[in-house]
C-alpha cells in the first residue's frame, strides 16, 4: 500500500508541474499587457518609458526561466504571491471566494447521488419498461444540456414566476444557513443535473451487469424479496465503480463552475479566474489554476487511495506497474 501511495503522489507532483509551467507560459503569450492594465490607460495613452518602470516593478522585464524560478519558489513556501487587481494576497482572495464554489460543488454532489442512484437502480429494475425508458430520456437530456444553459433556463423561469434577481450580498453558510442554500441551489441544480444523469447512467450499466451474475440468481432462488436481493446483493456489490466516478466529478466540478458562476453572479473561484485571466492578473491567474488543479489531484488521489483500500487488485497492479 505504501509503494501504491507513493506511486500516486508522485504522479500528481508530476502532474502540478506540468499545470504551473503551461499557466505560466500561457498567460505569458496571451494578447494583453499586465503593465497596461496595471495603468488603467489603454495602449498607447502611456508612455513606454512609464510603461518599462511598471514592467521593472512586477519583474515582467527578466527572463521568463528566472521569473517562473521565483514564482515556484514562492508557491513550494505557500505564497502564491500578491494580486495586481484587488491588490490583496492571492491566497486571502482564494480563502474569501472559496467557500462559495465548495457549497454549490457539495450541493450539487448531494443532488447528483440522492437522486442519480436510486433513478439508475430503478431503471435496471424495470429495464425495458417504461419506467426505464422515461429514465434513461430524461437522462440523456440531462448530459446533452449545459449547465450553463440550464442555468439560463432556471434563471429564466425564477424571474418571470417568482422575480427572483441575483442577490446583491451573497451569505457565507456559516452566517446564514438558510440563506445561503437559497441563494446557491439554483447554481448547484444547473451543474448538478449532468452529474446526476451520468450517475443514473452507470448505475443502470453497472446494475444491469451485476443482476446477471450468478450470485443474484442464488440469491432469488433462497426466495428473498425481489428489492433485497437488488439493493442488498446488488447495488452494494456494485457501487465500487459509481463511488469512484461520484469522486473524480466532485473534484473536476471545482473547475467546471467558471459559466455557471458567471450567469449567476456568484463571487467564487470561477468568477476570480475570469476576473484574472481578462486583466492579466498574472499572480491571481497563475495561483487559482494551480490551487484548481490541485483539488482535481488530490480528489483523483482520494479516489485512487479508496479503490485501492476497498479492491486490493487495484494497488497490486499498480505496485506492479
Amino acid at each position: 500500500m505504501f509503494s501504491f501511495i507513493v506511486q500516486r503522489l508522485m504522479i500528481g507532483i508530476v502532474t502540478l508541474f506540468g499545470v504551473a509551467v503551461m499557466v505560466f507560459l500561457i498567460m505569458r503569450v496571451i494578447p494583453g499587457d499586465a503593465a497596461v492594465m496595471l495603468t488603467g490607460a489603454g495602449a498607447g495613452a502611456v508612455s513606454e518609458a512609464e510603461l518599462a518602470q511598471v514592467r521593472a516593478q512586477l519583474g515582467l522585464d527578466r527572463p521568463l526561466i528566472v521569473q517562473f524560478v521565483d514564482w515556484a519558489g514562492h508557491v513550494a513556501r505557500l505564497d502564491l504571491g500578491t494580486s495586481l487587481r484587488t491588490g490583496n494576497a492571492v491566497f486571502d482572495d482564494i480563502a474569501r471566494r472559496f467557500p462559495y464554489t465548495l457549497q454549490i460543488v457539495v450541493m450539487a454532489t448531494l443532488i447528483a447521488v440522492f437522486l442519480g442512484i436510486p433513478a439508475g437502480v430503478l431503471s435496471a429494475r424495470y429495464a425495458g419498461t417504461w419506467i426505464d425508458q422515461s429514465l434513461q430520456a430524461l437522462s440523456i437530456g440531462g448530459l446533452a444540456a449545459p449547465s450553463f444553459w440550464v442555468g439560463l433556463i432556471l434563471i429564466l423561469g425564477l424571474v418571470s414566476f417568482f422575480q427572483w434577481s441575483a442577490p446583491l450580498l451573497w451569505e457565507p453558510f456559516w452566517v446564514s444557513p438558510g440563506k445561503s442554500f437559497t441563494q446557491l441551489i439554483w447554481p448547484a441544480l444547473a451543474v448538478g443535473l449532468r452529474q446526476l444523469a451520468l450517475i443514473a447512467r452507470m448505475t443502470r450499466s453497472i446494475m444491469l451487469e451485476v443482476l446477471g451474475e450468478d450470485y443474484i440468481r442464488t440469491a432469488r432462488a433462497k426466495g428473498l424479496s425481489e428489492w433485497h436481493v437488488v439493493i442488498r446483493h446488488g447495488l452494494s456489490n456494485g457501487l465500487l465503480p459509481v463511488v469512484t466516478l461520484i469522486g473524480f466529478e466532485f473534484s473536476a466540478l471545482f473547475g467546471g463552475l467558471i459559466i455557471t458562476e458567471a450567469v449567476f453572479s456568484v463571487p467564487g473561484l470561477g468568477q476570480y479566474v475570469v476576473a484574472s485571466i481578462l486583466n492579466r492578473d498574472y499572480p491571481a491567474a497563475q495561483g487559482i489554476v494551480l490551487v484548481l488543479a490541485g483539488i482535481v489531484v488530490l480528489g483523483n488521489l482520494t479516489v485512487d487511495l479508496i479503490y485501492g483500500w476497498l479492491d486490493p487488485r487495484t494497488r497490486l497492479r499498480g505496485a506492479e506497474s
